[in-house]
């Protein structure tokens, strides 16, 4: 069959590592664009994308793209793509997206005139004058940039970064997608010793052990497209079998863990059991200023809190100044530390060997990594 056309929106700062990690599940054309990747491939490969992505958002099924600058524009541009080649007679069609930059800024006027173009085209398809969307959903995501619209259906269902593992949360999580970001920029490999003195909910603990040992985040999780009528279900199960196959047992990652609050330890053990991964955590109480490491490989990844979100800027601060003091370097010994904080290194008391951008929801953040004289 011809391949599908697929877009997977990531946050800003990832779309490499993105389209690094689709190029290993067999996408041969994945390209990283701005906040996205563009990538393509058959049922099966839409299927491994969903349960396997670590750094996706979601996956989109990419109908086409057109010019618009007027309402008459739209209704032609969208009306004119196959949507019964996915969209069923009975099959419901909710319609949300956003616009940037663009002539056509009224959200709510361009989803009245997408879901009427729509509706005309499966009008004159199915010869039906209404529709009871009883059926399976298809959620129609569009986005106008510059005048240019792409109209696409979501095929994940909840986002990506919604593992399932995480019911529960301290009050300020980082987000999966992010924590698996900066697990990939450390290197986590089978037999690493990480750790996390601010683990909070477990998320990076968590994220760090799925990779370790090879588990695909989406394995445990229901997908959108799993009730569409044109994919067979036996693509979801061959997906899930090769990926369950590709898991790697008994490997040594240990992933510790440590939070001032007892709670977040306790709640960081109870999400890596739904995880799947508890034999590779461990978490207890404890306090930074206490924090130290064995005289071994190990590598420390964390996002310790911050004033814009669990402390006051000045608390932060002094706080960046204790984690300099117990963050010692020395033999193979690495530090991969998130901060929206500029004024970071010049608390931690020294200057980071790399720092990429990164963005935590739309908080703009550095990652300031520390690798070098670690041999």
């Amino acid at each position: 069959m011809e391949k599908i056309k697929l877009a997977a929106p990531c946050l800003f700062g990832i779309e490499s590592i993105a389209a690094d990690e689709f190029r290993r599940m067999g996408f041969e054309d994945a390209v990283a664009e701005n906040g996205r990747v563009r990538l393509s491939g058959s049922f099966n490969m839409l299927a491994r994308a969903n349960i396997c992505s670590r750094f996706a958002e979601r996956i989109l099924i990419n109908l086409g793209e057109f010019s618009a600058v007027t309402f008459t524009e739209l209704f032609d541009g969208v009306r004119a793509l196959p949507w019964e080649n996915y969209i069923g007679r009975d099959d419901a069609f909710p319609v949300n997206g956003w616009s940037i930059s663009s002539q056509l800024f009224s959200i709510p006027d361009c989803q009245s005139i997408i879901k009427k173009a729509i509706v005309e085209r499966l009008k004159t398809k199915y010869h039906l004058s209404r529709f009871s969307e009883t059926g399976a959903e298809y959620r129609v995501r569009f986005s106008i940039h510059k005048n240019n619209v792409t109209m696409m259906i979501d095929t994940s269902g909840e986002g990506l970064h919604k593992r399932g593992y995480r019911r529960n949360s301290n009050s300020a999580p980082i987000k999966e997608t992010l924590a698996a970001a900066m697990c990939a920029l450390a290197r986590i490999y089978p037999d690493t010793q990480m750790y996390d003195p601010f683990c909070g909910s477990g998320t990076l603990l968590i994220e760090s052990a799925l990779m370790a040992a090879n588990i695909a985040p989406g394995l445990r999780r229901f997908f959108a497209a799993e009730r569409f009528g044109f994919i067979p279900e036996s693509v979801w199960r061959e997906e899930r079998t090769r990926a369950q196959d590709l898991i790697l047992h008994n490997v040594d990652f240990r992933a510790h863990g440590s939070d001032i609050d007892k709670a977040a330890a306790e709640l960081t053990l109870e999400n890596a059991r739904r995880a799947g991964v508890l034999k590779y955590v461990s978490a207890k109480a404890g306090d930074i200023h206490n924090f130290s490491l064995p005289e071994e490989r190990c590598l420390t990844v964390t996002n310790p809190p911050y004033g814009e979100r669990l402390l006051d800027v000045k608390a932060a601060e002094e706080l960046y100044a204790v984690m300099g003091n117990r963050f010692n370097p020395g033999y193979g010994r690495k530090y991969f530390i998130i901060s929206p904080d500029d004024e970071f290194e010049r608390f931690f008391g020294r200057t980071a060997d790399k720092r990429r951008k990164l963005y935590n929801g739309m908080l703009k953040c550095q990652l300031y990594m520390y690798f070098k004289n670690n041999n």
